[in-house]
């Protein structure tokens, strides 16, 4: 799902019209974008919650010519799903059914 059927989908799940969901849509965004860049935590009790963590500097190899680069530290904005997000993600569609790998026979 890219930004617009985001968008189409808060319009029709909340009754409005998509301009007004998109800019709801796009007032979440900055909201989270400035909470994380003041270093605050965002948590949304059962979808989820972002933050920002430090990565340390360090030493990598570069894949191409094999030598050894310095990355520097840095900020990184991380989301970490809520029990309610992770428990919809895991649960099986309606009529889904589990399948079982056979095993190979064995040999007499």
């Amino acid at each position: 799902m890219n930004k617009s059927e985001l968008v189409k989908s808060v319009a029709v799940k909340a009754a409005i019209s998509q301009k007004d969901s998109a800019k709801v849509v796009e007032a979440f965004v900055d909201t989270v974008k400035d909470a994380l860049k003041k270093g605050d935590k965002v948590q949304l009790v059962g979808f989820g919650s972002f933050e920002v963590r430090e990565r340390k500097a360090r030493k990598v190899k570069s894949p191409a010519t094999g030598e050894d680069i310095q990355v520097p530290e840095k900020r990184v904005a991380v989301f970490r799903p809520g029990k309610e997000l992770k428990e919809a993600v895991l649960k099986k569609g309606k009529g889904a059914k589990a399948t079982k790998v056979a095993k190979p026979a064995k040999k007499k």
